[in-house]
């Protein structure tokens, strides 16, 4: 609790030293911005006592907003989109915060950081004469059969061949497509930093005498990551996993635009499909942040199928509570809902990838 003297009349201002906004010596807080009315100077004491109560202060909102999404499935996104926001923190920020803590709690007992690099030459190599010893033949459909080894021994082959060998010169990259000149190029960066571990785009388009133009360095980057990732996937799956609050945050609202289809007949707009959608999302993440905790204390399978039949029985509820609709009219959407979701999960995390390794 900050100290009394702060809140004295005789340090109270007429303004605001915030915003300007003119008070009385009545006024204990600024009506425009919010900010304490008191022309005191901090002093040590001041300063870590407004310091712990930013921590510490108990928010009414947060506490009232926890208790009725988890307890009362539904009820908050109507009484949200009904008018009563005050009494709730914003659906949001609230899933923001909810989603970044889970992310946190996950990452302690979680981590990719220690996966087992892909299969790289050397491992082919030893496989294709490890397999020579005794031939490796497969039928085929037609009853003939086919060497296996050769195939591998093939396979083996092209992955050793140097970047001088499928090197273009600029002047017939420029007359092939977009597409595949792209991935030529890739290619030779790729076997080019194998062989040089040059990592400067700059110094690597000299070295191949290609344009030194911001598309060209920004695929020999893609490409030396590529060769990174390939030795430590982990890397990029740790950085992905960090981006995953936002990139849920901007996947939802096309998930909306489908409740929304499929409650056309129902009178809620598409925002208010959406502050239910965040809602409900940001209930999975507080339910998954306790069953990871639990995993954490008593190990096994057991949380993670109980959070699975915790979360479909809320999410039955918070659909019935919300849109009002019968059993068999709620059951028939809560299928056709998940489906919906997972279908567009995997074409967001397929986006997802791609666009991250573009940045990374």
């Amino acid at each position: 609790m900050m100290t009394r003297s702060r809140y004295d009349l005789k340090h109270r201002g007429s303004k605001c030293l915030n915003c300007e906004h003119p008070l009385d010596k009545s006024d204990k807080y600024c009506p425009s911005c919010g900010q304490l009315n008191s022309t005191k100077k901090l002093k040590f004491d001041d300063f870590f006592s407004e310091f712990f109560s930013g921590i510490f202060a108990y928010d009414s909102r947060f506490h009232r907003t926890l208790r009725v999404l988890l307890f009362s499935p539904g009820k908050i996104s109507k009484e949200y989109i009904e008018g009563k926001r005050m009494r709730y923190a914003n659906p949001f920020k609230f899933y923001l915060s909810a989603s970044i803590i889970f992310f946190l709690i996950w990452g302690f007992g979680n981590s990719f950081q220690n996966l087992e690099p892909i299969v790289d030459n050397a491992e082919l190599e030893q496989f294709a004469q490890d397999s020579l010893a005794t031939p490796n033949l497969i039928p085929t459909p037609g009853g003939g059969e086919i060497n296996l080894d050769s195939l591998i021994t093939n396979q083996q082959r092209n992955a050793k061949r140097s970047y001088k060998e499928l090197y273009v010169p600029t002047e017939d990259i420029d007359t092939m497509t977009y597409l595949d000149a792209g991935s030529l190029k890739f290619d030779i960066y790729s076997r080019f930093y194998k062989e040089t571990t040059i990592r400067n785009a700059e110094t690597a388009m000299d070295s191949l005498s290609y344009r030194q133009t911001a598309y060209n360095h920004w695929l020999y980057k893609k490409a030396v990551d590529w060769n990174t990732l390939k030795e430590n996937p982990g890397i990029f799956l740790n950085y992905f996993i960090n981006k995953m609050p936002f990139i849920i945050f901007f996947y939802l609202p096309v998930f909306a635009l489908f409740i929304w289809f499929l409650y056309i007949r129902r009178p809620f707009n598409y925002i208010e499909h959406l502050i239910f959608t965040f809602h409900v999302q940001t209930t999975f993440f507080i339910l998954l942040s306790l069953e990871l905790f639990l995993d954490y204390i008593f190990p096994g399978n057991w949380a993670f199928t109980l959070f699975n039949f915790i979360f479909a029985f809320y999410l039955y509820k918070a659909l019935r509570g919300f849109y009002n609709q019968g059993r068999v009219k709620t059951i028939v959407k809560f299928i056709l809902l998940n489906f919906i979701f997972f279908i567009l999960a995997g074409i967001a995390a397929i986006i997802s990838i791609l666009a991250s390794f573009a940045i990374y």
